[in-house]
């Protein structure tokens, strides 16, 4: 395979030119609702897997509803799902240079709320009866609270990942995909987790104890479980880009440092009582938050940078317009142009647009794991694939006449390049 595309080497093919670009091709109308039943089995098996994973999580409202009553689990639902909204913003504004699927997402949002969240509960109260008929009640509660509850709650949740590395590996390009993966399926763990807590502390104490503990746990940390995942995530997403023989240690190495530090919290809440809690807070759960937002940050930079330095490689192959670069090239050029094109030509052509945007980036990233020999066999054909996701989105684009166009309006030509001709 050659690292460097060339148009000469797609001859031939629908890979050979592109309506609106200087010696594309006539443009062929898509037919959208062509091969809908023979991808019926594709779109239904998603669907059927989000219903299960939903429908796990159950039992774990009704042992709620039965421990503290309807009236608390209700309210408790309610307080456990405030956080969640502003939580999940935090994941999709880190994931905003290659969006993923979001049936992907909210199969990781389940995942936590539903598998993990019951296959956590159900371990842990088995570990912990092993416990208490070994050691005693007291140090039972102990041991399993800040030891064994740590190792299952992460290994359970750090499943997703790589159940998803074994379906759709192609969908984990590096450390932003694993971050946001495994935040969200933090994100639903902490949600299932926090109806049962809140419900019961609401039975318990009443409103003000259900508002103590809200503030706790959903004000002062709601992204303690998403940061102990991201761990794990963070660890895949840096296998996903490595080519060294060490890298299947890393996964290894982020889950202990999830298990290490979901146990140090646990622990602060359990043993060390009140001031202990906030020492441990400000010490450790602040600093490490503050490294992870750093680390986000970074990589969001890097991507900015993958993707402008393959823009030329595209536009030397003839697989994106000249005039397009600039803009491709940072988040505010993208905003600009879909926004741009949904002021004057609708909902619809702007959806095509990002949709077309998103194809190159994957493009971009694939280029850039190939050339740090971070693919695997199938690079040949996972580079077809992705060249023709690139011009069939550019196609669905510019079937809204004026859409493509819209790039050169918000930009301008740039120099030493010629503008391509816009779609009558």
């Amino acid at each position: 395979m050659s690292a460097t595309p060339s148009p000469s080497a797609q001859s031939g093919s629908a890979h050979s030119g592109l309506p609106g670009l200087p010696g594309g091709r006539p443009l062929v109308p898509l037919r959208p609702w062509a091969g809908r039943h023979r991808n019926r089995r594709r779109v239904l098996a998603p669907v059927v897997l989000i219903v299960v994973m939903a429908a796990l999580m159950t039992p774990l409202i009704g042992l709620t509803v039965l421990g503290a009553g309807p009236e608390p689990a209700a309210l408790g639902t309610l307080f456990a799902f405030l956080p969640v909204v502003p939580v999940v913003a935090v994941f999709l504004w880190i994931d905003r240079w290659e969006p993923e699927p979001g049936r992907l997402l909210l199969m990781a949002f389940l995942w936590g709320a539903g598998v993990a969240a019951l296959a956590a509960a159900i371990s842990n109260f088995a570990l912990n009866y092993a416990w208490s008929r070994t050691v005693g009640t007291e140090l039972g509660d102990v041991v399993s609270t800040v030891v064994t509850a740590p190792f299952v709650e992460e290994a359970v949740k750090g499943a997703f990942l790589f159940v998803l590395l074994a379906t759709r590996r192609r969908e984990v390009d590096g450390v932003v995909d694993g971050i946001v993966y495994a935040g969200l399926v933090g994100v639903g763990f902490a949600f299932s987790e926090n109806i049962l807590y809140l419900g019961t502390a609401i039975a318990e104490g009443g409103l003000q104890g259900g508002i103590m503990l809200f503030a706790l746990r959903c004000v002062l940390s709601p992204f303690a479980h998403p940061i102990f995942t991201a761990m794990t995530g963070l660890a895949v997403g840096i296998m996903a880009r490595s080519r060294r023989r060490i890298r299947f240690v890393y996964p290894l190495a982020g889950y202990l440092a999830a298990v290490c530090l979901h146990g140090l919290w646990n622990a602060s809440a359990s043993l060390l009582g009140q001031f202990g809690f906030f020492l441990v807070y400000a010490v450790f759960m602040v600093p490490v938050f503050a490294a992870m937002a750093m680390v986000v940050l970074w990589q969001r930079r890097r991507e900015q940078r993958i993707v402008a330095g393959q823009l030329p490689r595209f536009v030397a192959a003839n697989w994106i317009a000249p005039g397009e670069v600039r803009l491709l090239s940072s988040l505010a050029g993208r905003s600009g142009w879909r926004s741009a094109v949904k002021r004057r030509w609708g909902a619809e052509a702007a959806r095509a647009v990002r949709d077309y945007h998103t194809a190159v980036t994957e493009l971009a990233f694939f280029y850039d794991r190939y050339q740090r020999g971070a693919i695997g066999y199938d690079a040949d054909h996972w580079r077809d694939d992705l060249i023709t996701k690139v011009l069939e989105a550019r196609e669905r684009a510019v079937l809204h006449p004026r859409a493509m166009a819209t790039a050169e309006e918000v930009s301008g030509p740039p120099p030493a390049h010629r503008a391509p001709e816009p779609i009558s």
